[in-house]
């Protein structure tokens, strides 16, 4: 397991997050290989890094609609 340091980390808040009064999400990029995740509501809380192809690959299927409720 590698450990990133997410201490500068710049986020944004994601664009399909808060559309229904829901959960906010947050990632940072920047970072080649990896994604940081973290929940808006808990900034200082921990985050979730994913590999940068897997987030793309997710990214790309919600926008897709390959994902449903």
């Amino acid at each position: 397991m590698r450990i990133v340091d997410l201490n500068a980390a710049s986020w944004r808040k994601s664009t399909y997050s808060n559309q229904d009064g829901g959960a906010c999400v947050e990632v940072s990029d920047d970072f080649a290989t990896v994604v940081p995740v973290r929940d808006s509501k808990n900034p200082h809380g921990h985050a979730i890094a994913f590999p940068a192809e897997g987030w793309s690959a997710f990214v790309s299927a919600v926008k897709g609609g390959e994902l449903s409720a």
